[in-house]
C-alpha cells in the first residue's frame, strides 16, 4: 500500500516520508484515529515506505520485491497482530493472529484497509457478546518472532491492530520490549482509543495522531448532485467508513431506527414518563453493539442540529424530511443550559458500551439523566 493509495491525509502523508528520510524514526509509534480516518492503511503505507528500495518523490515504488510482499500482506519482515477469537472455544484452547491472517488479507483487500472492529468480529462470526482480544500468548509470540534477524529488509515491522484489546499480562509484556527493542525494530500499533492503553505504554511511543477526512475528500464517493454529495460527506464526520455506508444506502435502516429511538427518548424525557423511559432502555440493550454506538452517534448529531436551530443558525443545518420536523420543534428544548451535559452523558455511554460494559445498567442511567435535564426545560 502506498501513500498514494490514501484517501486525503496529504500534510500527514508528506510528515511521515519526510521523517523517514531524515532517519527521524521511532521505535515505537502509536497511530491514533477512528478506522475511517485511515490509521491502519497509514501504517501499512508507512511500513512499506520504511522498506522499500526505490522509494521516490515521497512515495514508495510499488514495484519492488518488498513493496510486492507488503501490498499482499506477507512480506516475511512486516508481522501482524490484531484481536482474535472464535465461537466454541475449548477450555484452554490458544487462539492467535497467525491463525487468521487469510482473514486479515481478504479483509485488507476488499475494504483497503478501512474498516471497523466490529467489521472485523462480524467476519470471524463472533456473535452479538463476543469480542477479539490481544492476550499474553500473542504476546509472548510476539516476542518469539521479533527475537530472530529480519530476512529480507533492513527493518522489522509489528503493526499491532487495536492494542486497547490486549488484557494486562499481554500488556505489560508488550511495555518490557517496548522498552528495551531490538535493533532496526519497529513497533506500530493503531488504536482508535489510546486513553484505554497502559500509561506506561502511552509514554513509550511517538503518537502520529490522524484527523477527520476534509469534505472534499469525501465528497467524491458520493450520490447526487453536488449539494447531495456534500451533505453526505458533512454527516460521515470525515469517516470514510459512514461515508460509504451512506453511499450505500447501508446505513438507511441504522439511521431511521436510530432517529425513532431518539424520538421517543426525548418525548418520554420531556413528559417525565420515567417507567416508559425503562422500557426504552431494555429496548436499547438488546441492540448490537454496533446498534448502540449508531444510535449514541446519531443522537449527538440530532442533538448539535437541534442546537444550532435554537442559536438561529438553521441556514446552515443540514436536516431535511422528518428529522428536520422534529428537530424544529424539539430546538427550543435544546440550549447552553443542557446541550454539554447530555454530550458528555452521550460520551460517557459511548465509552462503557465500547467497554462491553452492561448494556441495561448504561441506557436506564443515560435516559434517567437525559429525561432530567430535559424535563427541567418544560
Amino acid at each position: 500500500m502506498r501513500f498514494a493509495d490514501i484517501i486525503g491525509q496529504e500534510s500527514l502523508k508528506r510528515h511521515l516520508a519526510e521523517s523517514v528520510d531524515k532517519g527521524r524514526i521511532s521505535h515505537a509509534q502509536l497511530f491514533s484515529g477512528a478506522a475511517g480516518v485511515g490509521t491502519l492503511p497509514l501504517a501499512i503505507a508507512y511500513a512499506q515506505y520504511l522498506n522499500c528500495t526505490s522509494r521516490h518523490d515521497g512515495d514508495s515504488c510499488g514495484e519492488c520485491p518488498s513493496c510486492r510482499q507488503i501490498a499482499e500482506a506477507a512480506h516475511p519482515d512486516l508481522h501482524f497482530v490484531f484481536p482474535v477469537n472464535k465461537q466454541g472455544k475449548k477450555s484452554g484452547e490458544v487462539v492467535l493472529s497467525d491463525e487468521f491472517m487469510p482473514l486479515w488479507r481478504e479483509m485488507l483487500e476488499e475494504s483497503g484497509g478501512y474498516f471497523t472492529p466490529q467489521q472485523w468480529y462480524d467476519r470471524l462470526d463472533l456473535g452479538k457478546t463476543l469480542k477479539g482480544l490481544i492476550t499474553a500468548r500473542e504476546a509472548d509470540e510476539i516476542i518469539r518472532r521479533l527475537q530472530f534477524k529480519s530476512f529480507e529488509s533492513e527493518y522489522k515491522i509489528m503493526i499491532i491492530w487495536q492494542p486497547e484489546a490486549m488484557n494486562e499480562d499481554a500488556a505489560n509484556k508488550i511495555l518490557k520490549i517496548l522498552e528495551e527493542p531490538w535493533e532496526k525494530t519497529v513497533f506500530l500499533l493503531v488504536s482508535e482509543r489510546p486513553d484505554l492503553l497502559l500509561p506506561t505504554i502511552l509514554s513509550r511511543v511517538q503518537e502520529v495522531a490522524v484527523p477527520r477526512l476534509a469534505i472534499e475528500d469525501l465528497m467524491p464517493m458520493g450520490r447526487g448532485d453536488e449539494q447531495q454529495r456534500r451533505n453526505m460527506a458533512r454527516l460521515a464526520a470525515g469517516n470514510l467508513i459512514e461515508m460509504r455506508a451512506l453511499a450505500g444506502g447501508e446505513q438507511d435502516a441504522i439511521k431511521a431506527e436510530s432517529f425513532e429511538l431518539f424520538c421517543r427518548l426525548m418525548r418520554l424525557s420531556y413528559n417525565d414518563k420515567h417507567l416508559e423511559l425503562m422500557e426504552w432502555a431494555d429496548e436499547v440493550a438488546q441492540l448490537t453493539r454496533e446498534q448502540q454506538r449508531a444510535l449514541l452517534r446519531h443522537t449527538a448529531r440530532l442533538l448539535r442540529e437541534s442546537y444550532m436551530l435554537h442559536a438561529g443558525l438553521g441556514s446552515i443545518s443540514y436536516l431535511w424530511g422528518a428529522e428536520a420536523d422534529f428537530c424544529n420543534k424539539f430546538a427550543p428544548f435544546i440550549g447552553n443550559q443542557n446541550v454539554e451535559f447530555i454530550l458528555d452523558q452521550i460520551e460517557t455511554a459511548m465509552r462503557q458500551v465500547s467497554q462491553n460494559g452492561n448494556a441495561r445498567i448504561i441506557f436506564t442511567h443515560f435516559a434517567l439523566a437525559v429525561s432530567k435535564t430535559i424535563n427541567r426545560l418544560k
